[in-house]
């Protein structure tokens, strides 16, 4: 556990290095020049021979440290690349038991992108606000190239950053029924998903059981005692991997069938079944925890405060994930008979 926090922290030094230059200067936004996705370089997974009946897409987290005079990753970063790859190696075991995966490279936006927006969608910077719009326009296209080549159901994965450019994907591109049809689950981890997302669009839905298909399920890790985050400012539509329900009930951890620290390979580093409980709060909707020990669980980024378990809500509940992607995948396939 603790070569787990170490790793993220000589990360998180080197990321507020680039904070304080971010903050400091204008940034140059990368050309609006298309990546080409019919390139398996671009891909960090692009498993096209259709071994499994499912395929999952799957969008990874922030890992760009970013500079003085760039908000989006270099697609020749060599340093950010292998850190993009690992970052997705340590979750995409989650999902790659019965599904093809492809996960693309993007030009994601810098963590100092969400330092400058801070809790708003939108930022009173022009250029960073493009930088979101660059990023997402990546997210898009591998998409459109990933339907042109598979015509199979899929889940939808990210986290963090990723979850946030595949809220956006199904806001703009779900509506379509074929989709829809397709569409087995998004699981959308670490990042908000207001009432007032499902308002504007409704054909986005929220899990609200362990086997509902082509839901949203999504969640945000945090101490009984934090009030307001950067990811959740106000008010997010959860549900509980533990219970699978979307009620306030406490879950024991006697429901957690295990935490998962993962490394850079996709190999596990320890894990800890029954870590910990949870449960729902009823004004925020955030996962409340109770079990966990914010000295223990840093954490490590500076755009975070302690008791905010962002960087720790897939491995607290990694093997509940696990079995649930089982499932849905599973119901889905049982019902297309």
């Amino acid at each position: 556990m603790r070569a787990y926090i170490n790793r993220f922290i000589v990360v998180a030094y080197l990321l507020s290095l680039c904070l304080l230059s971010v903050q400091c200067s204008e940034s140059e936004v990368i050309p609006n020049n298309s990546i080409d996705y019919y390139s398996k370089a671009n891909w960090t997974y692009y498993q096209d021979s259709g071994k499994a009946a499912v395929d999952v897409f799957f969008v990874a987290p922030t890992v760009y440290m970013g500079d003085g005079d760039r908000f989006n990753m270099d697609m020749q970063d060599s340093v950010t690349k292998y850190n993009f790859l690992g970052a997705t190696n340590m979750e995409i075991g989650i999902y790659n038991q019965l599904a093809n995966v492809f996960a693309p490279y993007y030009r994601q936006v810098s963590l100092g992108s969400y330092a400058i927006r801070s809790y708003n969608d939108r930022s009173e910077r022009a250029d960073v606000n493009a930088s979101f719009n660059l990023a997402y326009s990546d997210v898009l296209n591998a998409f459109k190239h990933y339907l042109e080549i598979s015509d199979r159901p899929f889940v939808l994965a990210g986290f963090s950053q990723g979850s946030e450019m595949l809220l956006r994907l199904m806001k703009e591109e779900f509506a379509n029924n074929e989709l829809q049809s397709r569409l087995i689950a998004a699981y959308l981890i670490g990042w908000r998903i207001t009432p007032n997302d499902y308002a504007l669009y409704p054909h986005l839905k929220n899990a609200i059981s362990a086997k509902d298909l082509g839901v949203i399920v999504s969640f945000n890790t945090e101490s009984p005692d934090i009030e307001k985050t950067i990811i959740v400012p106000e008010r997010t539509i959860a549900i509980n991997p533990l219970s699978w329900t979307t009620d306030t009930t406490y879950a024991d951890k006697s429901l957690n069938l295990g935490a998962v620290f993962t490394n850079y390979s996709g190999g596990i580093d320890r894990e800890i079944p029954n870590l910990t409980g949870a449960y729902i709060c009823p004004n925020r909707g955030t996962l409340k925890v109770k079990d966990i020990s914010k000295d223990e669980y840093p954490p490590v980024l500076s755009i975070f405060q302690a008791g905010e378990y962002h960087i720790y809500d897939y491995l607290f509940f990694y093997r509940n994930l696990q079995s649930n992607v089982r499932l849905r995948i599973e119901e889905y396939l049982r019902k297309a008979e």
